[in-house]
């Protein structure tokens, strides 16, 4: 990590942990699994972002969660999820996926492609709560939202058909092409923390590549933009 002002502290992408077997190649932006750094410890209620590639017909058979906030996010191909709600659905990109694990969930994923690879983030978020029921919601947002501007995909009050999280969270999302600027204000008791998803985009001057995150506090005006093209996730914490 690196720090570029009192405000900023950068997790460079090459320092991430990473689990690799036959089927998964997964990055850890904080400590996960095998991978432990007490830097790295999430940031406010974000306490996991892992950067997964799975083989094609593999995936995570059935494992349980409990008591977090789990949103899966698809950059390419698809993933199909199956748990013990009885839900049984397909999320591709352009889809905001979110399980609610609550007092316990069992879930499997897998890739359903027999040649195609499947990229996505897997974020979890602690939730404001602890013993809710456990819950699953899934909605689609055409890129047409998403290019140029930041589209609300997660929020507490579930507002402008963003789907609901449990947790003190607004979670932005923004596909750019290049010269597309997009400004955020983060208020003076908000924190903010930006995911580079895919390409390269320039955060206050300050050029990032996918896989590096960039956590935020204090009133801030963020200025986010790509000579090339970029996706990227904002995340505005309280």
């Amino acid at each position: 990590m690196s720090q570029n002002t009192i405000n900023y502290l950068i997790h460079d992408r090459n320092n991430r942990g990473r689990s690799q077997i036959g089927w998964l190649d997964s990055f850890h932006t904080f400590s996960f699994s095998h991978f432990y750094d007490p830097n790295r410890m999430g940031f406010r209620s974000l306490r996991v972002i892992n950067d997964d590639r799975i083989a094609p017909g593999a995936g995570f058979p059935t494992h349980g969660h409990r008591d977090m906030e789990i949103l899966t996010y698809v950059l390419s191909g698809a993933v199909e999820h199956k748990d013990s709600l009885g839900t049984g659905s397909v999320i591709r990109p352009g889809d905001a996926q979110i399980m609610s694990a609550g007092t316990g969930i069992m879930h499997s994923e897998f890739n359903p492609s027999p040649t195609e690879p499947l990229h996505l983030l897997q974020i979890w978020i602690l939730p404001d709560e602890q013993g809710l029921a456990p819950r699953y919601e899934q909605k689609a947002f055409p890129v047409e939202e998403k290019r140029g501007q930041l589209r609300l995909i997660a929020a507490k009050d579930g507002r402008d058909g963003a789907v609901t999280i449990h947790q003190d969270v607004d979670l932005y999302t923004s596909v750019l092409e290049s010269g597309d600027v997009v400004n955020y204000h983060l208020k003076r008791d908000r924190y903010a923390w930006l995911q580079i998803a895919q390409g390269i985009a320039t955060l206050n001057g300050e050029e990032l590549r996918a896989g590096d995150g960039v956590q935020i506090s204090g009133e801030e005006k963020l200025e986010i933009s790509t000579n090339l093209s970029a996706e990227i996730l904002l995340f505005d914490l309280g």
